[in-house]
């Protein structure tokens, strides 16, 4: 039986892979489970929201109900087991612990406990759907860095990276059932979950790709192709035209708010909202706490589109 392909997302939140999943999603062969790290949080009501992405609860969904009870050990309870298994997250696949296990892999029960689980799960979720590509956009680096020693997968990165100041942007007001953070905040975890994830695709450059979000918005077609051919998917099955893509109801995890939406969906050219409404002190502080990174990624702080670079897909180094 051949390795079953997981497409990883990693960087940090706010960064648009909930659009880059569903529409991945509609590629044939491809499953979006969106942020899989938070399947047992949300499943048992301790997450912040219990609903998959077709609307329903995750335990009354015709496929996670299916997959949530992958791993459990008889006779223990759903909710025993979830505590089990976010305690290893915590302990184990936390971003700062991603150091750690690319120089370690599976160091010790705990963690080899946690690659078979997340094995198990992804491939019920392939068999489940059909798929032979799984979409992760969990974005937590600790977690991706433990996907080469996950038996039967075999793992491909996309470190997505977005504007710190439109991230900071997005973080203002809660949105449904996300909360708000402070741009200073926001900033401190893009600096940390980017380092964790560069240092991700620099293990694996042969199969990362480093991917800004504006290049996605400025050529959404061509960036799927371009991920498409990453892990080894036939681009005829890209299904955004121009800059347009019909979403379907999808299953994923959880997610932005968004990724309730279906139908007709047109990808915006321009992610600069926040240049009308970001605070100056907001933007001295992103702008500042994302150094040296801030300059790394091509973001510079003149105005007139000079955060706009054209649409590449490149290794993540």
């Amino acid at each position: 039986m051949s390795d079953l392909t997981v497409l990883c997302v990693t960087g940090w939140c706010r960064n648009g892979s909930t659009i880059i999943g569903n529409v991945l999603n509609e590629v044939p062969g491809f499953f979006h489970v969106g942020e899989l790290h938070f399947l047992w949080r949300n499943s048992t009501g301790r997450g912040v929201n219990d609903l998959c992405g077709c609307g329903v609860p995750l335990t009354g969904c015709d496929i996670w109900s299916r997959v949530l009870p992958v791993g459990r050990p008889a006779g223990m309870s759903p909710d025993a087991h979830a505590a089990t298994v976010i305690d290893r997250q915590r302990s184990r696949v936390r971003t700062r612990h991603t150091w750690r296990v690319l120089r370690r892999g599976l160091y010790d029960d705990e963690i080899r406990a946690h690659a078979d689980l997340m094995g198990g799960v992804y491939r019920a979720a392939a068999e489940r759907t059909g798929a032979h590509t799984i979409v992760d956009t969990t974005k937590i680096p600790g977690e991706a860095a433990l996907l080469p020693y996950v038996p039967g997968i075999t793992p491909y990165y996309v470190h997505l990276v977005r504007d710190p100041r439109a991230v900071a942007h997005s973080w203002r007001e809660p949105k449904q059932y996300v909360y708000a953070m402070s741009a200073a905040r926001s900033t401190a975890y893009w600096h940390g979950f980017n380092l964790a994830s560069a240092a991700i695709t620099r293990r694996f450059p042969e199969r990362s790709t480093l991917l800004r979000y504006e290049s996605f918005a400025a050529d959404p077609a061509g960036t799927v192709d371009a991920l498409l051919r990453l892990c080894g998917a036939d681009p005829a099955g890209n299904p955004v035209r121009g800059r347009t893509v019909e979403l379907n109801t999808n299953h994923t995890v959880t997610g932005n708010p968004d990724r309730f939406r279906t139908g007709t969906t047109v990808i915006r050219d321009r992610d600069d909202s926040w240049r009308r409404t970001l605070s100056r002190a907001d933007r001295l502080a992103a702008t500042a706490l994302a150094q040296p990174l801030f300059a790394r990624y091509g973001y510079r702080s003149a105005p007139r589109g000079a955060d706009r670079l054209s649409p590449t897909s490149g290794s993540g180094r």
